[in-house]
């Protein structure tokens, strides 16, 4: 635990499975003096109260944000301009804005020019979820040997870096500073297109006229059941991702497009040694995602295993 809180008065904005963890989070390791949340939802309110997730909670960001020298963005992305606009006229000088979205060119975009130039912008995204939501979804490991991604403007404060830095250092992750638009391409490969495929599979079983709907739920081998964990999350969270990623998603979709055909003719052909070729190297890259502590080699078949937070 801190000795001293890194900040005075954090505000979450939004207080899902990302804020709620995160609430857990600082406050185990004593990183916030005071937490408060802003949500819509008088329910969700209540329940950030009822379970201690912070000291207070308001209907409007505005009012959230008053005096904290923190203030996270925990929202689906495609409010965070209509938010920063709202908080802007009223966020305190020296105050630090970050976020945990998972596009951050558009951070820049929609969120910094709302901000007075005495307030930091440090864009941030924890690469850390499931496919749980909701403020009785968070947990405080979460974040735990997972990465954070910074990405900071060219001219932005390097104290305010370091603070957020620090900040997610302390809650366990491990974090990377990269430039937003090379975040945004890596993060389209690594889950932004593994989403959308993982929707779509989904949705063609749903849609097959010779295969019941029972037979598909009934008979679903490992592959399917991790499909359907995946497609299982927020649909407003991935939508926004999608719309406003969609420059780099699109790229990437083209090339896995154009590898899907050359699989394709090597199964028409009966290629054999193409697809052991290939099936070699993506085994050899499920095992460096092992070794580099990034999942576990045990076999769950989409049960949930105690303790792993999923």
């Amino acid at each position: 635990m801190a000795e001293h809180p890194l900040f005075r008065r954090a505000a979450l904005i939004g207080i899902g499975l990302i804020g709620s963890s995160m609430a857990l989070a600082m406050r185990q390791h004593g990183l916030a003096g005071e937490i408060v949340c802003a949500a819509r939802s008088e329910a969700t309110r209540a329940t950030a109260l009822r379970l201690g997730l912070v000291d207070a909670a308001f209907a409007t960001a505005a009012e959230a944000v008053a005096g904290a020298d923190l203030i996270v963005l925990a929202t689906p992305i495609g409010v965070f301009g209509q938010i920063a606009e709202e908080i802007g006229p009223v966020v305190e000088a020296g105050a630090i804005v970050t976020d945990v979205g998972s596009v951050k060119a558009m951070v820049l975009r929609e969120v910094g020019p709302h901000l007075p130039l005495n307030v930091h912008l440090v864009p941030g995204h924890p690469v850390a979820g499931t496919e749980h939501s909701g403020p009785e979804a968070g947990f405080a490991e979460l974040f735990e040997n997972r990465w954070c991604i910074l990405t900071p403007p060219e001219d932005g404060d390097a104290a305010a870096l370091d603070k957020v830095s620090r900040l997610w250092s302390a809650m366990g992750a491990k974090v990377e500073i990269m430039s937003a638009q090379h975040h945004d391409l890596v993060l389209a490969i690594t889950s932004h297109v593994p989403h959308l495929i993982a929707y779509n599979i989904v949705g063609t079983a749903s849609d097959l006229e010779a295969v019941t709907q029972s037979e598909v739920i009934k008979y679903s081998a490992g592959g399917f059941r991790d499909f359907t964990r995946i497609a299982a999350s927020d649909p407003t969270m991935w939508r926004d991702i999608f719309l406003n990623n969609r420059e780099a998603v699109l790229e990437m979709l083209g090339r896995f497009v154009e590898d899907l055909t050359a699989l394709q003719r090597a199964i028409r052909w009966g290629e054999g040694d193409t697809l052991f070729d290939l099936f070699t190297r993506t085994r050899a890259i499920r095992r460096s995602i092992v070794d580099a502590g990034q999942e576990t080699p045990a076999a769950d078949f989409g049960r949930r295993v105690p303790g792993s937070g999923e």
